[in-house]
């Protein structure tokens, strides 16, 4: 009787294994990046532009797919015989458009200074592999991020994921279609992206994406570095002369000249000037705790009243907001920033949590990853801010509470992440 199995004479893994011996930049299974360039933005951010193999060509894409701009990718970087994994936002991936990367690595529009005296030929080597590179913008900062940006050399090869994560545009339409049913896809909601320091580097595939679909983007941009050395001041400037739809405002948090309101802060008579409606938006937001904590304050000051009665007008601006969060760990105060709630983490209940797979069980009233910890039990982490999601696992049964959305789950299976959710009711997890 037939059943249709064909047993592979030669095991994949086998060949993938041989021919990493041969190159290691070959693998018919393992998504792979080389270093290629690698150029100076400003006094905090570096692009590194990477080559990439067959394996993540064919699996991060099908013919007629296109990037998701604002998506990231886990990267295997080995130093000292240990493998690390960080997880770092794109900011371009091939296709990537042609003005994208003279923006970041043309020599007139960035100081390279002090890039590595290896990249001297930079240019030249990147422009070869345009149409095949993924590019991310990183701080060197911490021991995997120094590595990459001042001691990796060129052409060294790293394991990588394909890009993953739902902060992208295509998550618009379905959130637009849950609020506003029946709106035209030809009449989109504008676009606004509200970005503080290298939260901005997510932003860039995401604006450049937004823009080629003739949507109606305005960006406000929060940082400190020069107005001169501002990341992709020049980019933006292109975009702005290129799309009339474009708008942008960079608030340099030390120039008093560049505030928006006549303050630093992101508030909401910041928010009431710009050239848009609020309600008919969708917000992408990338940045520090506290500067989320400004957009949701602000955002729920302009809100309309809800009719106590009627319980009309319950729709919320914070409905709108997609975020990006990196940066300070959220405290317990930021849990419930702008919701009018008083409780923190220790009024709370405590609710019982069980790890099937270990037959190990402990109370929380704080973070999953956080309560398990306080009770000697060892979990997966790696950033511990909800980016990296090395602590991401299967939650099989109960109700838990995102503290950086404050999104509340479903009672059933579904994938979750420890280091910011914590249980609303008794939990199970597959762990």
């Amino acid at each position: 009787m037939t059943t249709g199995y064909r047993p592979e004479i030669i095991q994949r893994a086998f060949v993938d294994f041989i021919g990493s011996r041969l190159h290691p930049f070959w693998s018919l299974t393992t998504p792979k990046l080389r270093l290629v360039a690698r150029q100076v933005l400003n006094e905090e951010l570096i692009a590194l532009q990477f080559e990439v193999n067959q394996a993540f060509k064919r699996q991060a894409f099908s013919v007629n797919d296109s990037w998701q701009g604002g998506q990231y990718i886990h990267l295997t970087v080995p130093i000292d015989g240990i493998n690390h994994q960080r997880s770092y936002s794109l900011v371009g991936l091939f296709p990537q458009p042609k003005n994208l990367y003279d923006a970041i690595f043309t020599k007139n529009l960035v100081d390279n200074s002090v890039a590595n005296d290896a990249d001297h030929n930079t240019e030249d080597r990147a422009s070869n592999t345009l149409h095949a590179t993924v590019t991310i913008a990183i701080k060197s900062q911490g021991l995997v991020s120094d590595y990459l940006t001042k001691q990796a050399p060129l052409g060294t090869v790293f394991n990588s994921s394909i890009p993953s994560g739902d902060f992208t545009l295509a998550d618009t339409s379905e959130k637009l279609a849950k609020q506003k049913s029946g709106l035209p896809h030809s009449e989109q909601s504008p676009l606004l992206f509200v970005a503080g320091g290298s939260g901005i580097t997510p932003m860039l595939g995401l604006i450049t994406q937004a823009l080629t679909q003739r949507r109606h983007v305005t960006l406000l941009y929060y940082y400190r570095s020069t107005l001169a050395r501002a990341p992709f001041q020049a980019y933006w400037q292109r975009l702005a002369t290129t799309y009339p739809n474009f708008a942008y405002y960079m608030v340099n948090t030390t120039d008093p000249s560049s505030y928006l309101a006549g303050t630093r802060h992101l508030d909401a008579a910041t928010l009431s000037l710009l050239p848009l409606s609020l309600a008919e938006s969708m917000i992408f937001a990338c940045g520090s705790s506290s500067l989320l904590a400004g957009l949701y304050r602000a955002l729920d000051t302009l809100s309309p009243p809800i009719d106590k009665e009627s319980l009309t007008n319950k729709h919320s601006l914070r409905d709108n907001v997609i975020i990006e969060h990196f940066g300070t760990a959220l405290t317990d105060a930021d849990m419930n920033v702008g919701t009018g709630e008083s409780s923190k983490t220790a009024d709370i209940a405590a609710q019982t949590v069980y790890l099937r797979g270990r037959q190990q069980q402990f109370s929380s009233r704080t973070t999953l990853l956080l309560g398990a910890e306080q009770a000697g039990i060892r979990l997966s982490y790696g950033c511990r801010q909800g980016i990296c999601q090395l602590c991401r696992c299967q939650k099989i049964s109960g109700v838990v509470k995102n503290i950086q959305t404050g999104k509340v789950s479903s009672n059933g299976y579904e994938s979750i992440q420890t280091c910011i959710n914590i249980p609303m009711t008794e939990v199970i997890l597959d762990v």
